[in-house]
Parts: structure tokens; sequence; C-alpha cells
């Protein structure tokens, strides 16, 4: 394994070193380095992010849904980078961990004494045939983007009937239930306005279950069944023609014969499939599955000690979420201080996830849960009811705890644990 305290001499004029260094300037960059400045603020710490704006995008399915606005989602990233860490405005080109460098997009380098790698995953929407031609016009919108997440609010209003389908690739991909949470949302905006009855609502995903963790299935089910919602299971969108209005699948049927099936639509919302980004893939952190190679527990790097991963980009088989990544970010912060003092790592993560179900305007059936499909809920409530609550814990709460809490370095947890029902 690499030695951690190898240091960084011999610094060239196109380099640059420091102690710390964090790549990926998104919700799980920002909160540990805002955490790691709170605890320790003599630390030498870069941020590797090009990006000049962040979004809040767990608020990215309520603009789609007409309840926020896109500019409510979004901050200049100079805001947001916490005071005394440097901003590398960049991206990164490669990965070179057995040097203790990355290599950028500019050509420069930089040195670190330890990496925290969290850039995110890529949103492979090119994999789609013809996607990229279509999205954002011709009836085909995602709330995977925000610009499209506006797009897909005024299809909604404009409604007026006729086939709206709902597609969902193969795992992993960010916030599993978001595919589905604008499909009942849409649902409940057409009823209200007396227009359900003239549409035909479809949801074509590539697994067998509306939902991983089958505790959830009910509530979702009974979502479905009283919209008139038809579900087509083992469905995988190939390709989309948006001047002609159709999509095309790859189905497989119970038996594992698959066939081409050609759909019609006047409104159709797309989940990309998603993958690791490239850049992560081809470098020698990366495990076969293209995810940078963390133990479960510690996220500290299987392979290379001073090495710590966390959000989308991590190994870890929880559900890639931003309340995974609020659970996260204190646990690699206390092991990442552990380790630079030669100490044993004792914090452990759980995989934890949360996803707020949303399946009507004002209720939310709120999904708790661990790995191997544990259910933790945070309240001595059922979390299969739908509540009101909930709404307000979404649309409130949770975009307050983002903005003024993680993003300030400052820990905060309803704890959750494992309950029976």
């Amino acid at each position: 394994m690499n030695d951690p305290r190898q240091k960084t001499a011999g610094i060239e004029p196109a380099e640059l070193a420091h102690s710390i260094l964090i790549v990926g300037g998104g919700a799980a960059g920002i909160t540990v380095a805002a955490e790691l400045k709170r605890l320790q603020p003599q630390l030498d710490i870069a941020i590797v992010e090009p990006s000049e704006s962040h979004s809040y995008q767990p608020g990215w399915t309520l603009v789609g849904a007409g309840t926020f606005t896109r500019k409510q989602t979004e901050r200049r990233e100079e805001t947001l980078i916490p005071k005394g860490v440097a901003w590398i405005k960049a991206a990164v080109a490669q990965f070179l961990p057995d040097e203790n460098h990355v290599r950028l997009s500019d050509g420069r380098t930089v040195r670190y004494a330890w990496l925290l790698a969290c850039p995110g995953l890529k949103l492979d929407w090119a994999r789609i045939e013809g996607l990229n031609d279509t999205l954002g016009k011709n009836g085909v919108c995602s709330n995977y983007r925000a610009d499209t997440a506006e797009y897909s609010w005024r299809l909604i209003q404009d409604f007026r009937g006729g086939t709206a389908l709902f597609t969902q690739p193969a795992m992993p991909i960010k916030c599993a239930g978001a595919p589905q949470k604008i499909l009942y949302l849409m649902a409940d905006h057409l009823r209200s306005k007396g227009r359900l009855s003239e549409s035909k609502l479809e949801f074509c995903l590539a697994g067998e279950a509306l939902f991983g963790v089958p505790f959830f299935v009910p509530p979702l089910q009974r979502a479905v069944d009283g919209y008139g919602i038809k579900v087509n299971y083992r469905h995988n969108l190939k390709a989309i023609d948006g001047p002609a209005k159709i999509a095309i699948f790859t189905a497989t049927d119970e038996h594992g014969t698959t066939s081409e099936v050609t759909k019609r639509f006047d409104l159709i919302h797309v989940v990309p499939p998603q993958t690791g980004l490239d850049v992560v893939r081809e470098s020698p952190l990366a495990n076969a599955d293209g995810w940078i190679d963390v133990d479960q527990a510690t996220l500290r790097h299987v392979r290379y000690e001073n090495v710590f991963a966390l959000g989308d980009a991590a190994s870890t088989s929880n559900a890639k979420t931003a309340a995974a990544v609020r659970i996260q970010a204190p646990i690699v912060v206390h092991n990442l201080i552990a380790a630079m003092k030669g100490e044993a790592l004792t914090h452990a993560y759980d995989g934890y996830g949360s996803c707020p179900l949303t399946i009507a305007y004002g209720k939310i059936v709120l999904a708790e849960f661990a790995y191997g499909g544990k259910v933790t809920p945070s309240f001595p409530l059922d979390p299969r009811v739908p509540r009101r609550s909930m709404w307000y814990l979404k649309t409130k709460l949770l975009p307050w705890l983002y903005w003024s809490h993680m993003f300030k370095g400052r820990t905060f947890d309803i704890k959750h644990r494992e309950r029976g029902w």
C-alpha cells in the first residue's frame, strides 16, 4: 500500500500541493471540507471542482412538479467553499494514486498526502439512442437535469390527455425513487384537474419490483392502483425518436426471452443509465464495476490507505442519495483524522439512505433503510403510511439542513435504527 505520509518535495512550477485534496465540490465534497475545517481549522485543504454553480438535486423532482423553482435549488459555488479551503477550478483528468497526485484538465498536477474522492457519477444520456437530440423538446423531459426539470412542469401543465411514459434504468442510479415520484405527482395533478381519466400513464422500469426494499412496496402499489397506472417490468429504454413520438424498449419476459417493444407517447420522462465517471473507471481507484473501491464500513480505499471516498462515486451498496452523504461525511472526517494520527478507524457506515417517496402533493412515504434492506426509520411511526408531516420534511426542513447545516460543517442526525412492525 501507499505510504500516506509521503512528502511532496521537489514541486515543479506546474504543480500544486495540499495536505488534503478533495475531488468534487458537490454535496459530499463541500460537507467534508466544512466539517474538517470546523474540527481542525489549521488543515491545508483544497477542493477540485470545475463548476461555478451548485444545485440541490433532491429539489429537481419538485421543480418538475411545479413546487420549487429552479432558482431555489441553485447557489454559486464560490459562496459554498468553506473559509480557508482553496478552490481549484478545474476537472480531474487522471487519478494517479501510486504517485499521490492527480492530473487536471488544464495540464497541472496536484500532489496530496490524503485524497478524499467524491466526484459524483456519470449520467449516460448518450447510451439511449436519439435522446440527446430530443431531450428538452418534443415532449421528452427529465428531472435529472435542472433545465429539463423545468420543461417537465411545462409539459405536465399543458397535458390534455394521451399517453405519458416514465422510465427507470437498471440500478444503481441517483435516488432510486425519483423516476416514480414525478409519475405520482403528475397523476395527482391530472386528477385535481379532472384529466386523469383521459390519460394513460405507464411506468417502464428495467427491474422486477417497484422498489428495492420490499417493505415499502405495498404503499407504492396502492398508489399505482389508485391512479390506474400500468407498470411494465423488465423494460429498458433503448432508443427514442422525439419528432415521431416513439420510444423503443428492450423487454424481457418471465422466461428470459427478450424482444423489442415500441411505444408511442405524448410525454415521456426519461431517467438515463448511470455509471462511474470515465476518469474513475479508467483509474487504479476503480473496482471492476467502475466505482471507487472502498471498505463498506470505514469508507477507506481497499488498496490505498491515504484515500477515502464517499457519495455517488463510492462502491458502497447503499442508495445514492444526499441523505447517505449526510451520514457518510462525519464518518469519513473522523476516520481520516484518526488515520492521519496513525490510529484505528472506529467510525462505521451502516449503509443508511433515505428516499422520501412522494406519492401525491402533500403526501410522502419516508423510506429509510441500511445495508441489506434493513428498515431503519428515524421516527417511531410506521414509515409505510403516507404523511403530510413528511411532505414538510421534504420541502422545508431537508433543504434548510442541506444549506445551513451540512454545508457549514454542522452535524445533525435524528438517530435512525432498525425497528419492526
